[in-house]
């Protein structure tokens, strides 16, 4: 936001260009012209510079929306009102629209991240604001001109607009703060649940001290801090409380921290600071001593850009700084004159600023191309970080074109070292394992191939959950601690879930029998429609091994909740109960988790908790446990008198994470025989280089006391990573050597974000075209048209048939025990004899397996886009995804082997005059050991895993021969229900589907656009 103490003096200095200004009476030295020497840095930095506000005597402060279409800024272009207004620009249309009322003052906008409502700071509702107009103009018509300056008036007070109407001025403002004193410079949070402001409230609020009196009569923003509250104005708490103006803040792109800047006490100097949004960890960015304000975070959140005046008052300037405070500032503009108020557009690749470079010499707002690749070498933070290229650097010195054990393993060595953190998206240890994965491609000869000219492709992702300030929970007139006494689950519904009375159902299973096992159902004759649940968590403790089996897919939370959800109950409560052996009463929220599961109430509680209320109506917690723990079933019952409601409150966040992609330039040959401009299509060679971090998420399955440990992923997957490095050397050398001569390109991908759901793959996918605009594209001609709705073809899942040609993925393959699992041969006619062939010369022990559409790994996202698929694994085992996956475990001639087998298959691949056909055949089912739910039945149906938060089941595609293609179904369709159950997410779609009966039709209802539609689906065998 701007600094509104400089803001009083600074247009008057820049106009003048004065070498000597005077603010508030004391004066200030413009550093000598030997001092401000031209950086060269703008033409680095800064293309394609042009100015997009043009009307009015000023504009400033542009703010984007969450997608970059518009831009909400100030401007003084009202002829009938002197001061700032707020409009909203539309930047794919050019139109222009005032968000304000039209009176009053003005200041500080910003766009919900959901696009539909504004926040600002107004004055609108001072009984003199129209007044004040008056007089102000009364003055300019007289000809004199006020020395501009900010008054802090404090009648600010912040507002909230939804932009309902194409006349938005006309629609409802919502009042968001209502105390005496300066409100304003608010932005909200990224996921649209916070507001920082800056406010001097408390000047009104309390008795000062003679020292803070004179302070504030002198200037009102000597008493300003920083407050957070929540997005409807309520909770407001204070964040600091230190002498000087404390203003301009802005959250993190994770919304974990705040930057701000802070005036020295005498209102002389200022400098940027970030803190957590507690308050707490304040670090100070800069020590420039001069005013350096308006700072602002790069969507990566690695480095902020600023305003200073470091080189003369007549000359603000932008800088750059490190997040981390690391190294000195690095200076952007070189322009005369004043550029400030910097801000980077979503996608991190403008910046958008306000400027006096105008022919006028008025503040405009520009906006400029950025290039981050060129900051990070000036900050000399690199994507390529220096620690980890030498790392690079050193294994390719040491390794060989052989497929070397010790190669593998010096891969593997670097992955999981705890400096790496697990991999986690998002995470420095994620983008420290991409940048060695990078230099050591650079190094091999490699081009990078991702976007602006590097090796990297970024994408967005869910990145966890945090809980919000409002939970609470009551049973009766007990309000319960949170943390202590009770937990939401992240899956749970925010808001309040409601006052309601709770009913008892044992340990909340539904299990269909077979023919060893007797069907178990906790709900038999029980009524908890309108209620709250409360079952324990887990299984029966003694129960045998195969009724164990048989009830462990059953027994998640999530599971649970969702049997609950379909019974109508409001929500659901879990507890350990006393013959539980769990360490921790509470479930542990997982921080990982960002999106709702399930539309009720989700929470554990303590033994003390649910004993009492047992206690209270007659009953023991111990004795209906111990009853039934053998698998015994008892009939539920409604447990007198006991009631509860709870408030939830969580904060789901969005990150960036980033794959690697290089490619090995086939040369001429790769151009296709039947169209000089189009390129052949391109074998894809890929790993997924991402972990569990500290496996604060429900992929892990680290036993208790392993809890917060890092998963540093020796077998999953810095394995495969090590083996497709394995492949790209072998490769670029036989290319270098002469021997091998490809007819076309090969792509060498690191993914990340499979952990969490395939998404740095899918992003891949459903940008390719962007990335590869000259390769070959199918033409969707009218005869074609048929063919493509039935297999699912949409505008953002188009088929990759003509411009990959094979996709080879290499995820644990580390563990090499008997045999190795071959996945995908399902997915192309001839795969079957091409393995067996190129395994003549390695030996390896092979299972062939023909399933390709439903394997947990990142072939998915290419066998939906119609791109054959082979896959290396050598079975899960007991350490998958826990601490204990660790690289003395893994079998390094075995991966090593496993590298040669498909280095040998991608040659042929290369090598080939024609690309394989991708002709899809399901057969056997995948490896009984994979840790993932068996299903029976077949829909061939693709789930798109980076549909983002949508309620419903949202296909990527669906297989062109399967019975939802027969039915209908097509790619976009969002399934919300299935054979009569309730569908929100993958989770919900995949237990209705192991409900399914083979041969039995169902009843499929998807949302195509606007239009619901309902499908006849008569599910087949899957295997």
């Amino acid at each position: 936001m701007v600094c509104r103490f400089v803001v009083r003096w600074m247009l008057c200095a820049v106009a003048a260009l004065a070498a000597v200004v005077f603010v508030d009476g004391r004066a200030a030295q413009a550093e000598s012209p030997d001092a401000a020497k031209i950086s060269g840095n703008e033409t680095r930095l800064l293309s394609g510079t042009r100015q997009i506000t043009f009307e009015g005597r000023r504009a400033g402060e542009g703010y984007f929306s969450a997608d970059g279409r518009r831009m909400v800024f100030q401007s003084e272009r009202d002829p009938a009102n002197p001061f700032y207004q707020i409009y909203v620009s539309d930047l794919e249309t050019g139109d222009i629209e005032k968000v304000s009322p039209g009176w009053g003052k003005t200041t500080c906008a910003w766009i919900h991240p959901q696009g539909d409502r504004i926040l600002f700071a107004s004055t609108q509702d001072d009984p003199d604001a129209k007044k004040k107009q008056a007089d102000e103009l009364e003055i300019r018509a007289s000809g004199r001109q006020r020395r501009y300056s900010w008054d802090y008036d404090p009648s600010y007070e912040l507002y909230s607009k939804e932009l309902q109407s194409s006349d938005s001025a006309d629609g409802p403002y919502q009042r968001l703060t209502n105390a005496k004193g300066y409100d304003a410079e608010a932005s909200y949070s990224p996921d649209g649940s916070l507001i920082v402001f800056a406010s001097n409230r408390s000047a009104y609020e309390r008795e000062l001290t003679e020292r803070e009196k004179q302070l504030f009569e002198i200037d009102p923003a000597s008493m300003i801090d920083l407050y957070l509250m929540n997005a409807d104005g309520s909770n407001v708490r204070r964040l600091t409380d230190v002498a000087g103006y404390d203003g301009g803040p802005f959250f993190s792109p994770d919304g974990q921290r705040i930057c701000w800047r802070r005036f020295s006490e005498d209102g002389v100097t200022a400098e940027v600071y970030t803190m957590k949004i507690d308050g707490t960890d304040v670090q100070r960015l800069t020590e420039i001593n001069a005013m350096s304000w308006a700072p602002y975070y790069h969507p990566s959140g690695e480095y902020l850009i600023f305003t200073t005046n470091k080189h003369g008052f007549a000359n603000f300037e932008l800088y750059l700084v490190r997040s981390d405070g690391q190294g000195e500032p690095v200076r952007v503009t070189d322009t005369d004159g004043f550029d400030g108020l910097p801000v980077f557009l979503p996608d991190g690749k403008r910046l958008s600023w306000t400027s006096n470079r105008t022919k006028a010499k008025q503040s405009q707002i520009f906006l400029a191309d950025w290039n981050d690749q060129e900051a990070r070498k000036l900050l000399g933070m690199t994507d390529d970080h220096q620690a980890d290229r030498s790392a690079a650097l050193e294994s390719a010195q040491q390794s060989t074109p052989d497929f070397s054990p010790t190669d593998v393993m010096r891969h593997v060595d670097y992955l999981t070292r705890p400096e790496l953190g697990g991999r986690l998206t998002g995470t420095p240890g994620e983008r420290r394992a991409t940048a060695y994965v990078a230099a050591y491609l650079e190094s091999l000869g490699y081009e990078p191939a991702g976007e602006n000219g590097t090796f990297y492709q970024s994408f967005d992702f869910p990145a966890g959950s945090s809980l919000g300030d409002a939970n609470a929970m009551t049973v009766g007139d007990r309000e319960l601690t949170l943390g202590t006494d009770w937990q939401p689950l992240s899956f749970s519904a925010d808001g309040e879930i409601g006052n309601a009375d709770i009913v008892f159902a044992g340990y909340g299973l539904q299990v269909p029998g077979s023919e060893e096992i007797d069907e178990y159902d906790s709900y038999v004759h029980l009524n908890v429609a309108g209620q709250w649940v409360l079952v324990f968590r887990d299984l029966p403790q003694e129960i045998t091994a195969e009724q164990r089996q048989q009830m462990a897919r059953f027994s998640s939370p999530r599971r649970k909740a969702t049997i609950a959800r379909d019974l109508g109950a409001k929500g659901i409560i879990f507890v350990a109960g006393p013959t539980s052996k769990v360490r921790s009463e509470l479930i542990r929220f997982d921080t990982a988790a960002s999106q709702a599961g399930v539309s009720i109430g989700v929470v554990s509680v303590t033994n003390e908790v649910a004993a009492k209320w047992l206690a209270d109506a007659g009953e023991n917690l111990q004795e209906i446990q111990a009853g039934l723990d053998d698998g015994s079933l008892a009939m539920g019952f409604a447990i007198e008198g006991a009631t509860a409601n709870a408030t939830v409150e969580i904060q789901r966040k969005r990150g960036v994470g980033r794959n690697v992609i290089a490619r090995l330039k086939a040369g001429d040959s790769a151009k296709s025989a039947e169209t000089s401009s189009a390129v052949a299509p391109v074998v894809i060679v890929g790993a997924h280089v991402d972990h569990l971090g500290k496996g604060g998420s429900t992929n892990s399955l680290a036993k208790d006391d392993e809890r917060d440990a890092i998963h540093v992923g020796a077998d999953d997957n810095a394995s495969g990573v090590a083996a497709m490095l394995e492949i790209a050397q072998y490769l670029a050398a036989e290319k270098k050597a002469g021997r091998l001569h490809p007819k076309r390109d090969l792509l060498i991908a690191g993914w990340s974000g499979e952990e969490l759901g395939l998404f740095g793959s899918q992003a891949f996918v459903s940008h390719f075209f962007d990335l590869y605009p000259d390769a070959t594209r199918i033409e969707i001609d009218p005869d074609h048209a048929a063919a493509a709705s039935a297999h699912g073809m949409t505008t953002d899942a188009e088929p990759l048939t003509a411009a990959v040609a094979a996709y080879l993925n290499l995820d644990m393959v580390g563990r090499l025990r008997e045999k190795l699992v071959v996945q995908g041969l399902g997915s192309s006619p001839g795969f079957a004899s091409e393995v067996q062939r190129r395994n003549v010369p390695v030996g390896l022990e092979l299972t062939l397996d023909k399933t390709s559409t439903r394997l947990p790994t990142d072939a998915s996202a290419f066998v939906s886009r119609d791109v054959p698929i082979l896959s290396a694994f050598t079975g899960a085992h007991e350490d998958y995804h826990t601490p204990r996956d660790t690289p003395d475990k893994l079998n390094y001639d075995g991966a090593a082997k496993i590298s040669q087998l498909f280095a040998l298959i991608a040659r042929g691949m290369l090598s080939a005059d024609q690309p394989p056909l991708f002709k899809l055949e399901e057969g056997e089912a995948a490896n009984q050991d994979a840790p993932r739910v068996r299903l029976t039945a077949y829909l061939g149906t693709i789930p798109d895993y980076a549909a983002g938060k949508i309620k419903g089941l949202k296909l990527s595609g669906v297989a062109g021969e399967g019975p939802a293609a027969k039915a209908g179904a097509q790619g976009g369709d969002i399934v919300i229900e299935l054979a009569g159950r309730t569908i929100e997410d993958i989770h919900d779609y995949t237990y209705a589907i192991e409900a399914l009966k083979i041969g039995e039709t169902i009843e499929m209802v998807v949302q195509r656009g606007d239009e619901t539609v309902k499908l006849s689906v008569t599910p087949t065998a899957r295997d």
